[in-house]
């Protein structure tokens, strides 16, 4: 706390009137959603999370679905994209395959996601971010880091009171609603900004990190997902507390480079700083089938697709992809996920495509599929790559027909023109 903070600082999160002593309800305006805690003043770091983004668009654009339970999702075949919180409460959540969403919540109202919507809120969303900092770390749509150190003076607010102005700006402006975490690191500003939702607004600080961080599961760590949740439990460790007494120097022997991360965010240590514009990591695209497939020859065509789809990303973008990987989910849910490292880095959709079929003919073995994907990774300056292939006489035949393709389809639309492979293909993907 900053040696001019006598007092705890303390303010409404509806009217930003200070407080003069603890209370249950602002003095001001009666408000409950009171914002207390000793290091408030002292934090710059913060991460924003919208609450149900897209089913929340869905409800401000139409207010009879107010009261009732949404997913985001599509088909019967599908997984939920995203639920309201009243369909959360029924036990709907993100990621769900749909018929299992619809069974425990049978009076959901389900609307299809339009993507384009939602990405022109998030572009405004996003805008006012950048009114309160230039450091803006966009995570996704509807997530960002923001580190607003030095901001003061601008804003005539320390970060915590200038968060709470921005919150209220959104929800009078866009319509919708955010969440925010604020603290001195990346690690716990996401970690805040997921306990109070939705409209939640919660602080954790530097003396508190590692009591706090104590009695939560290791799952809380970044990077602690199912398959390594279950190592760990076979090792007998299931809490954070439990991290915080072991030795750097053991933890990594065990557990590698992520021995070290368990470590180090155990005691609420990182680093990172918020970067703008921080590059991607993949480009891919997916689809989730009507039917299960499992034939080869069907697959085919739905993966030109895909990777016709992943090229023209990465040209419009300027990037290239050295890896090519190959996602797969069986009829009973199981995942699979095949890579192939390329000599050299790509942009074109052929090279994606035939990379993509060399590792999905080991996969046609009988099993019945109910999505596919294909993407690439390592990602890398478009000048190496596709260089002319010596080996390979028909790659650069192949390479000039897409180019002018593309012309093609800049100039008339993407269903100008199509290949052989997809050409008359019965569509049985959504």
């Amino acid at each position: 706390m900053t040696s001019a903070t006598q007092r705890q600082p303390f303010f409404c999160r509806d009217c930003l009137a200070e407080q003069k002593s603890e209370t249950r309800r602002c003095r001001n305006c009666g408000s409950p959603r009171l914002l207390a805690h000793k290091e408030l003043y002292d934090l710059t770091l913060a991460h924003v999370d919208c609450d149900a983004f897209y089913a929340t668009i869905e409800k401000r654009d139409n207010p009879e679905l107010a009261e009732r339970p949404v997913i985001i999702g599509g088909g019967k075949r599908g997984v939920v994209s995203t639920a309201c919180y009243i369909a959360r409460i029924n036990g709907v959540r993100s990621a769900m395959p749909m018929f299992k969403a619809l069974e425990l919540c049978p009076d959901a109202v389900v609307i299809p996601p339009n993507m384009e919507k939602y990405a022109s809120v998030g572009r405004q969303v996003r805008a006012l971010m950048q009114d309160l900092t230039p450091l803006v770390q966009p995570l996704s749509i509807d997530e960002a880091f923001l580190e607003l150190a030095g901001t003061q003076q601008l804003h005539r607010d320390p970060p915590a009171r200038t968060l709470a102005k921005f919150t209220k700006r959104v929800e009078n402006e866009l319509g919708i609603t955010i969440s925010v975490g604020l603290s001195y690191c990346k690690f716990l500003a996401k970690v805040a900004s997921d306990l109070q939702k939705p409209r939640g607004f919660s602080v954790i600080g530097r003396e508190e990190a590692v009591e706090f961080l104590a009695p939560r599961p290791v799952t809380t760590i970044w990077g602690v997902g199912r398959a390594f949740n279950g190592t760990l439990e076979a090792d007998g460790i299931r809490t954070i507390g439990q991290l915080q007494t072991m030795d750097e120097a053991m933890l990594m022997r065990r557990y590698g480079v992520m021995g070290q991360r368990l470590y180090r965010l155990a005691r609420g240590i990182d680093d990172r700083e918020v970067h703008p514009n921080d590059p991607a990591k993949s480009v891919s695209a997916e689809t989730t089938f009507f039917d299960d497939i499992s034939r080869y020859d069907d697959l085919v065509p739905i993966m030109r697709r895909l990777s016709e789809k992943v090229s023209a990303r990465l040209k419009k973008q300027g990037i290239a992809g050295h890896t090519v990987v190959l996602k797969m989910k069986s009829a009973d849910f199981k995942s699979r996920t095949r890579n192939r490292r390329l000599e050299d880095p790509t942009q074109l959709a052929d090279r994606i495509f035939r990379t993509g079929l060399m590792l999905l003919e080991k996969e046609t073995d009988g099993t019945k599929f109910r999505l596919i994907g294909i993407g690439v990774t390592d990602l890398c300056d478009p000048a190496l790559a596709d260089p002319p292939d010596l080996v390979d006489q028909n790659a650069g035949r192949r390479a000039a027909a897409e180019a002018a393709m593309d012309k093609l389809r800049d100039k008339f639309g993407k269903a100008a023109v199509e290949t052989g492979y997809t050409f008359g293909s019965r569509r049985r993907d959504q």
